[in-house]
C-alpha cells in the first residue's frame, strides 16, 4: 500500500510539473504571438487578393491549400532552422530580425507609394489563363509570399521566447505557428466568403432586418478590405521600424531608440499620462515614421540592385 501511495505521489508530482511546463509554454507562445501581431495583420490583409478572379466554389479550397503550405513553411522548414540558429549562431538572430524588419518597412513603404502612384499590372490577366492554371499560379505565389512573412513571424516569436529549454522553445514556436496559421487563414476564409454570406442572407432572410443586414455586409466589404489593408500597412511599418530600432540598440547604436523613448515619455508626461497608452501610441507612431523613411530609402535599392540580381538568378535556374 505504501508503495502504491508513493507511486501516486510521484504521478501527482509529474502531473504538476507537466501542468506548470504547459503553462510556461502557453505564456511564452502568447507573448511571442503578440510580438508578431503586426505581421499577422498584414498576412491576413494580403492573402485574400490571391482568390480574386477565381470561381467562388474554389475560394475555400484555395485558402486551405495556402494554409497547408503555410504550416509546412513554419513547422517543417522555419522552425528547425530557427532552433538551430538559436543553438549554434544566436548572434545571427538580431541581424536576421533586422533584415526582416527592413523588408517589412520596404513592403509598407511600397504600398504607401502605390497609393499615390498606382502600379500598372502588365502580367497575364485572369481571363487569359484557364482556371486550373491560374489557381496553381496563385497558390504558388501565395505560399512564396507566406514564406517571407512566416520567416519574420517565427524570428520575432523566437526572439520573444525567454527560456533556455530547447524543447520548450520548440513547443512554444510550434504553438505560435499553428495558432497564427489558424487565426490568419480562418480570418481570410471569413473575409473571402463574407460577401457570399451577405448575399445569401439578403436573399433568404425571413426578416427584413436580416435581409438588410446581408445587403449591408455586401456593400461594406470593399470598405472593410480597404481598412484591413490600411491597418496591415501601418502595422508593417510600425513593427518593421521598431524591430530595426531595437536591433540597432542591441548592436550598440541606441541613439534613435533613446530619442524615441524620450519623446514618447516627454509627450505622455506633458499630457499627464506617464507610462500609459499615450506613450505607447507616440512610440508606435515614431517607429512607424522611421519605418516609412527606411522603406522609401530601400525602394531604389530593391529596384536597381536586388531586382536585376534576382532576374539573373531566375534566368539561370530556368535555363
Amino acid at each position: 500500500m505504501s508503495g502504491l501511495l508513493a507511486l501516486l505521489d510521484d504521478v501527482a508530482a509529474l502531473a504538476k510539473l507537466a501542468a506548470a511546463q504547459l503553462d510556461d509554454v502557453v505564456v511564452h507562445a502568447a507573448k511571442a504571438g503578440s510580438k508578431a501581431a503586426g505581421v499577422v495583420i498584414d498576412d491576413s490583409a494580403v492573402t485574400p487578393k490571391y482568390v480574386v478572379g477565381l470561381p467562388a466554389a474554389r475560394e475555400l479550397p484555395i485558402v486551405m491549400k495556402i494554409a497547408r503550405g503555410s504550416l509546412f513553411n513554419k513547422l517543417v522548414i522555419l522552425l528547425p532552422v530557427a532552433l538551430l540558429l538559436s543553438m549554434f549562431l544566436p548572434w545571427l538572430l538580431t541581424p536576421l530580425l533586422m533584415l526582416g524588419g527592413a523588408y517589412l518597412c520596404f513592403e509598407g513603404a511600397e504600398k504607401v507609394m502605390h497609393i499615390f502612384a498606382p502600379e500598372t499590372d502588365h502580367g497575364p490577366k485572369p481571363e487569359t489563363l484557364d482556371a486550373a492554371h491560374l489557381e496553381r499560379q496563385r497558390v504558388a505565389g501565395a505560399i512564396k509570399t507566406d514564406f517571407i512573412l512566416s520567416a519574420e513571424i517565427m524570428t520575432i516569436a523566437l526572439a520573444a521566447i525567454e527560456t533556455d529549454s530547447i524543447w520548450m522553445r520548440a513547443v512554444a514556436l510550434a504553438v505560435v505557428a499553428i495558432g497564427i496559421t489558424i487565426v490568419v487563414y480562418g480570418s481570410v476564409a471569413l473575409l473571402v466568403k463574407a460577401d457570399d454570406i451577405g448575399l445569401k442572407l439578403s436573399q433568404i432572410g425571413r426578416l427584413s432586418i436580416t435581409r438588410a443586414f446581408g445587403r449591408g455586409i455586401v456593400k461594406s466589404m470593399p470598405t472593410v478590405m480597404a481598412v484591413i489593408s490600411a491597418i496591415g500597412t501601418a502595422a508593417m511599418l510600425w513593427v518593421g521600424g521598431s524591430i530595426v530600432i531595437h536591433g540597432l540598440e542591441v548592436l550598440g547604436f541606441g541613439g534613435i531608440a533613446h530619442v524615441v523613448h524620450d519623446v514618447a515619455d516627454g509627450v505622455s508626461n506633458a499630457l499627464a499620462s506617464p507610462g500609459g497608452l499615450v506613450a505607447w501610441l507616440i512610440k508606435a507612431t515614431l517607429d512607424g515614421i522611421f519605418g516609412l523613411v527606411l522603406g522609401f530609402l530601400l525602394i531604389p535599392f530593391a529596384i536597381y540592385v536586388f531586382a536585376p540580381i534576382a532576374q539573373v538568378f531566375s534566368r539561370d535556374t530556368s535555363a
